[in-house]
């Protein structure tokens, strides 16, 4: 039964990170927003394999931030778009 439940975060996680990346690449943000972005994908996919409940919650918090309009800051700018 355990192993049915690390399956099913598996798919739910990268169901999640799919939408992720496709949000990220259509956002009209500019391109140095958009790959500061793209790292803490790459980041969450590559902890998922070690720590996949904690890759799941680093997902939540990333989502809710799109959700909310919360981006990174343009490198070398030191402002929000």
């Amino acid at each position: 039964m355990e192993r049915d439940s690390q399956l099913e975060l598996y798919r739910l996680v990268a169901d999640q990170l799919k939408e992720a990346h496709t949000r990220v690449r259509t956002l009209q943000v500019p391109e140095g927003v958009r790959m500061a972005l793209s790292r803490q994908l790459l980041a969450i996919t590559a902890s998922a394999k070690h720590d996949l409940s904690g890759a799941a919650r680093r997902l939540d918090r990333l989502m809710n931030d799109l959700d909310e309009g919360r981006f990174p800051q343009e490198p070398g700018t030191g402002r929000t778009p």
